[in-house]
């Protein structure tokens, strides 16, 4: 969809009628950093999906989502399977911590009395 620049606040997207002047929409919006916004002068901004006067707004023509997530969660993922194994594999290797870890949560079988 071609949109022509500068977009009025009250500008909608002809298909699916949202805003198109907010958060989401501004190349300067970022997950990962406070108050998802790149801009460090900015106002915070509650509603990102909705329409705003923020002053910083520039329409960003990277695909939503490629630009604001990242490989954080993958990054996350391949450090929790570095720690405890990868549950995909059949039978993961066991380090000494996980082996340690499971002992010490694993039910004590009760003493029997000769």
């Amino acid at each position: 969809m071609a949109v022509a620049e500068p977009i009025p606040r009250d500008a909608e997207c002809a298909g699916c009628g949202r805003d198109l002047r907010c958060c989401r929409q501004c190349r300067h919006y970022d997950l990962s950093r406070n108050n998802q916004c790149r801009e460090s002068e900015a106002e915070l901004v509650v509603e990102k999906d909705r329409r705003n006067f923020c002053e910083f707004f520039e329409f960003t023509r990277a695909r939503f989502g490629v630009r604001a997530t990242g490989d954080r969660a993958a990054d996350a993922r391949a450090r929790l399977a570095g720690l405890f194994g990868d549950p995909t594999v059949a039978e993961p290797p066991v380090s000494d911590a996980r082996k340690r870890l499971e002992d010490l949560f694993r039910k004590k079988e009760p003493d029997s009395k000769p």
